[in-house]
């Protein structure tokens, strides 16, 4: 909705969704890169090629954190895909967690923190298979528009991410990971102007390193993409709902 049809109405939010108010009006986003495109699963496996394939799933235009995701890792000698949840709960929280478990991690956050240090240092990385993703521009107006993003050379492309596995009172395990932010390109901080952050774009040539490489080589991998090689447009309000689910979310508004 706009900034517009929001006055002196109230919004609840959902869990990863955050307010800014702007006079008596209430505006609602989210933090970059907690929607994506996924891709069906024959072009993943066409891009990725995993050894192993225990994954299932459809095309989805609409991907919000807390939904189980497919994700690639490296699991016994050999590349393995799986789907996990999307927000991290780490091994020691034995499956509880308060409140939202972090959907995305910040690339200087990866070796200190303590939800993710024993992921980190135990090569516990894996690659999130993406058509795209969301993000949000505050406006001249306070505004929020999303965007989509997109890369121009490759249709399907792999977000850098960490998992963990956390065995809870019953025994029941989940198995989760978060997406890895880096500094924003020029692109994205134009379309991410509050945040100066993008999502840790991998390179066709990374992926193994990514999944196999030592944590100083893995880490030398998660750099900005090139701002040249990416598209992004605006696209309707809908998208701030996790609700709709079909290709007119990411039609370009004019």
């Amino acid at each position: 909705m706009r900034r517009g049809l929001l006055r002196n109405c109230y919004a609840i939010a959902g869990p990863n969704v955050r307010h800014s108010f702007a006079g008596d009006s209430v505006l609602i986003f989210h933090a970059m890169c907690e929607r994506y495109v996924l891709p069906d699963q024959v072009t993943a496996e066409r891009e990725f090629m995993p050894a192993r394939a225990w994954w299932n799933f459809t095309a989805k235009f609409n991907v919000a954190p807390q939904q189980y995701v497919p994700a690639i890792r490296w699991h016994d000698g050999q590349s393995e895909a799986v789907m996990m949840r999307w927000g991290l709960i780490p091994s020691w929280a034995e499956g509880k967690w308060v409140g939202t478990p972090p959907a995305c991690v910040e690339i200087d956050e990866i070796q200190s923190s303590p939800t993710y240090k024993a992921s980190w240092l135990s090569s516990q990385r894996c690659i999130l298979p993406v058509a795209g993703f969301y993000a949000w521009q505050l406006t001249e107006t306070k505004y929020r528009q999303p965007f989509f993003v997109r890369l121009l050379e490759r249709s399907v492309f792999g977000l850098a991410g960490i998992w963990d596995r956390s065995v809870g009172e019953d025994d029941d395990v989940i198995e989760s990971c978060s997406v890895i932010r880096v500094p924003a390109n020029d692109l994205m901080k134009t379309i991410a102007n509050t945040e100066n952050r993008m999502p840790a774009i991998l390179r066709r040539r990374d992926y193994q390193t990514w999944l196999r490489g030592t944590p100083v080589e893995a880490k030398a991998a998660l750099q900005p993409y090139r701002a040249n090689w990416m598209q992004a447009y605006a696209v309707s309000p809908r998208i701030n709902s996790a609700a709709p689910d079909d290709p007119d979310l990411i039609r370009p508004i004019h």
